[in-house]
């Protein structure tokens, strides 16, 4: 039935109400909306957690089973070296296995509050743990705490690889779970504690208590316990015998957790600090072979890079070791080839210089397995072989220095105003940086490093793999580091030097293979430390340092070898503490490189209170070390390292700066020949010496009286204050000899041999500069001989009263003439001595017709011939340029300041 309104308006109303939106349906559609979007997003969880569990399961179906043999037994590894043979089996022959009820609960308590204080608590994996540790870490200083509990170490150690994967990550996991339900917790700590690797092949709390203490567990007191408990992290560099200050501050952390969680009071925690790490230790003195010290660095690198207990995993390590390096290493560190004093220690590291793999580690001189290794674990200042490294390197990297750059050695201070010393407490005025560096002279390495910046040269290093602070003081310039280096570090950062700038990083391990097959590569990837030119430049100064400078002593002949030496001071207070005489150094380095191999040779005094320091013959020994392993293990010369199309070599008027070039006229003695990164180059060439005048004027005579030759010229008198004259002299067409050298304008030469052509040339030089020569010639007559005369008999001999008596030839005969010219001529009558001085003034006129005519001739032959000596003479000169006019080795010199090098 149709509504009725009484009017238009009502009824428009009415339709105008019936349209509007009903409120509360529209509520109800948000509310349908919200349960919508909730109901996807419960959905996708349901699927995402289906497909979570069933990816969960397909991970952990091929997870391996609880094997018991493998969670409680140990598997050998092999290392072979570097042609696959074996050089040592490393597993459970050092290994003493305690049970659980014979570990006291002061061990157990450092190593639950270390490791994993919830492990009573949790069921494998504990997840609190995870976010505490995280905390920890950045509240107490990191490794504070770790994030694996003891469960998941056992698992891993014992069935897992050691790959970072979420795969294995997830199978951990669930073997944790599987592990808890399977044993107590007593067995897993017993298994924990029995697998802990320590350093030197030495696995398990107790064979560590033996090894560091020399006493079983029940033995052990608290600050003990606690170093025992702290080193697992990271067995090496928390070794108290290697490394005693971090691994006190290791120490020391695990007795603040142990306090913190309640095992022991805060005063007991504060006394066991403050014992000495040290100061219970025992000396070192497992057996050793020739490899320990290499088999050492293997198993520690395999632990950092693969996170593998090589005594447990049954791995075949494939290794970089040359055995026949390492042998003669070892024999030249232990045998009697030099008469090392008592305390003398030595660490050695050998590297092929293109690959960064060791071939031979020298640890030390009768150094025990296990012990203090002088290649790998010394941290020493390393003095002056650090300037190409954080001075000159960087120059010529960043400012594209050339070897020839020039810097004044003057007396000069830090910019805190400490004065800096030379070695030789001299200063030797300007000089290039290839000068500087091959005689060690420091100031010009600090003005170096400061035009270079800290930071660069700090960068510079780091990319060499040397670790420095994020500031750096300028006494590092010289090598006065705080902390210091090892011959590995050095080693390294030399190598690429050699290799065209590319840096890899030292290894001892290329390859470990599984005992299921698998292989993981562990050797390091190149890296681009520096560009080819630095590389080459720096080289060929460091050539400088053998060839002519203070590493002369470790040249080795037919070898192409570079290197820099390097040596530290004691400071005032240590040379009052240990008798230091006059000269005495702490430390004595040589590090150096041929295209095959690079060693770093470090020697100093191992502690002691009888003798702490080098004398001038132990100085010597890191040179001839270097000397004899680089000449045992190179064939042939080694190759040379090759000028890269970046550098370009040229000839410098020697004192010229900026550098300049060789004119035609610069003197022989005064070129260098110099590198330059190409474009940097100079191109304006010397003027400093030019032409000289010739004399002029040369005449020659001879004087048949006196058998003399004079020689006569004559020269600008404006040029003659800084000129002397050379004369050389060629008789018979012989070559020329110099026969004077002075500022005189004439010359005598007596004694001219008749029959004889003589040639002479005339040279003026003024400065080094020679002109060209005046030359002349001169034929020297024959002598001449009279006819002889019959002397006729006298009729009365008893009155010839002037004739020779035949039986007497020795009787005088007064009236006999004297004849200078030939006296075999026989004695004549009045009238024949007369012919014979008319015919000898007719030959002298003759001779001088010839003289006259000889000059003139040589004249202009000499010319000819002169020019061309002379050309011979500047061809000699430049060829004989290359070698250093300078090169005197410095083998015994006397050291300078405290942290001023060598």
């Amino acid at each position: 039935m149709p509504e009725n309104y009484s009017s238009r308006e009502e009824r428009r109303k009415a339709k105008t109400k019936a349209k509007k939106p009903n409120p509360q349906k529209k509520k109800g559609s948000k509310t349908g909306l919200f349960k919508k979007i909730l109901l996807f997003l419960l959905a996708i969880g349901v699927v995402g957690m289906l497909a979570g569990g069933i990816a969960f399961a397909v991970i952990v179906s091929d997870a391996p089973t609880l094997d018991e043999d493998k969670l409680k037994a140990a598997y050998s590894s092999v290392i072979l070296d570097v042609n696959g043979n074996e050089i040592a089996e490393v597993g459970s022959q050092k290994r003493t296995y305690v049970p659980y009820n014979e570990i006291p609960e002061i061990v157990e308590n450092a190593f639950i509050a270390t490791e994993d204080v919830r492990f009573y608590d949790h069921n494998g994996v504990d997840i609190v743990r995870i976010g505490g540790a995280a905390l920890a870490n950045i509240t107490e200083g990191f490794g504070a705490e770790g994030g694996s509990t003891i469960t998941q170490q056992v698992v891993k150690n014992s069935l897992l690889s050691h790959e970072k994967t979420l795969t294995r990550k997830v199978k951990e996991i669930w073997l944790s779970f599987q592990l808890e339900r399977k044993y107590s917790k007593e067995e897993i700590l017993e298994m924990y504690l029995n697998r802990i690797y320590y350093s030197g092949n030495n696995y398990g709390v107790a064979k560590a208590a033996e090894l560091f203490y020399d006493k079983s567990l029940e033995e052990l007191e608290l600050h003990e316990a606690a170093m025992l408990a702290g080193m697992p992290q990271s067995p090496n560099n928390y070794n108290p015998v290697k490394h005693p200050e971090a691994a006190e501050k290791r120490r020391n952390i695990v007795l603040t957790l142990m306090a913190k969680h309640g095992f022991i009071s805060d005063q007991e925690a504060e006394e066991a600090k403050k014992v000495p790490v040290q100061s219970t230790l025992v000396e070192q003195n497992g057996t050793a072979n020739s490899y320990h010290a290499f088999v050492e660095q293997v198993v520690e690198e395999v632990k950092e890079k693969a996170d593998v207990d090589v005594g447990t995993e049954g791995l075949t390590i494939h290794t970089t070791l040359d055995p026949n390096a390492q042998d003669y290493v070892s024999q030249l560190l232990n045998g009697d080839k030099y008469a090392y004093g008592e305390h003398f220690q030595a660490g050695i590291t050998l590297l092929d210089t293109k690959t960064g793999e060791i071939r031979a580690i020298g640890g030390g001189r009768n150094q025990p397995a296990g012990g203090y290794n002088y290649a790998l674990d010394l941290q020493r200042q390393p003095g002056s072989t650090i300037k190409p490294v954080l001075d000159y390197g960087p120059a010529i990297e960043y400012l594209k220095w050339s070897t020839y750059e020039q810097i004044v050695d003057e007396p000069y201070s830090y910019s805190n105003g400490t004065p800096i010393n030379n070695y030789d407490r001299a200063h030797d005025g300007k000089m290039s940086i290839r000068h500087a560096l091959a005689d060690s002279r420091n100031i010009p390495a600090l003005k170096t490093f400061q035009e270079v910046g800290a930071d660069k040269a700090r960068d510079f290093a780091s990319n060499l793999g040397i670790p420095l602070e994020e500031s750096i003081p300028e006494a590092y310039s010289i090598g006065g580091f705080d902390r210091g280096v090892s011959p590995l570090q050095m080693a390294g950062a030399y190598s690429a030097f050699g290799n065209n700038g590319i840096y890899i990083e030292p290894h001892a391990v290329k390859e470990i293979e599984f005992s299921d097959g698998t292989k993981q590569n562990l050797a390091p990837e190149p890296v681009s430390a520096m560009n080819d030119y630095t590389a080459f430049m720096i080289t060929d100064m460091l050539r400088s340092v053998v060839t002519s400078g203070t590493g002369a002593l470790a040249n080795v002949q037919g070898v192409n070898v570079v290197g820099k030496t390097g040596s530290t001071n004691f400071n005032e207070k240590e040379i009052s503490a240990y008798n230091v005489p006059e000269g005495g150094a702490k430390d004595s380095w040589f590090v150096g490189y041929s295209p095959e191999y690079t060693a770093a040779i470090w020697t100093g005094m191992e502690k002691n209170k009888e003798k702490m320091h080098l004398n001038s013959e132990d100085q010597k020994l890191a040179r001839l070390l270097f000397k004899d392993v680089m000449a045992h293990v190179t064939e042939g010369d080694g190759g040379d390292f090759k000028k890269p199309d970046s550098v370009v070599e040229v000839a410098i008027e020697r004192g010229s700066d900026p550098a300049k070039l060789a004119s035609d006229f610069t003197p022989s003695s005064q070129i260098v020949r110099e590198y330059f990164v190409k474009g940097t180059q100079p191109t304006k060439t010397s003027e400093r010496y030019k032409r000289l005048e010739k004399p002029s004027g040369l005449n020659v005579n001879y004087n048949e009286e006196t058998k003399e030759i004079s020689l006569g010229w004559s020269y600008n008198q404006n040029l003659m204050e800084n000129t002397v004259f050379e004369v050389s002299q060629s008789v018979n067409d012989g070559s020329y000899q110099v026969i004077h050298q002075g500022k005189e304008t004439s010359l005598s030469i007596p004694n001219a041999v008749p029959g004889s052509v003589y040639k002479f040339q005339v040279t003026a030089v003024s400065d080094g500069t020679k002109s060209d020569p005046a030359s002349a010639m001169i034929e020297i007559p024959e002598e001449n001989k009279e006819d002889e005369i019959e002397i006729p008999e006298e009729e009365n001999p008893e009155e010839g009263g002037d004739e020779q008596n035949p039986e007497d030839p020795n009787q005088d005969n007064p009236n006999e003439p004297e004849n200078p010219l030939d006296p075999s001529v026989p004695p004549g009558e009045d009238e024949g001595a007369q012919d014979g001085q008319n015919g000898g003034q007719d030959g002298q006129n003759g001779g001088q017709n010839n003289d006259q005519g000889g000059q003139n001739e040589g004249q202009d032959d000499g010319q000819d011939n002169g020019q061309g000596g002379q050309d011979g003479e500047n061809e000699g000169g430049n060829q004989g340029q290359e070698g250093n006019p300078n090169g005197n080795a410095n083998n015994n010199r006397n050291n300078g300041s405290n942290r001023e090098g060598d």
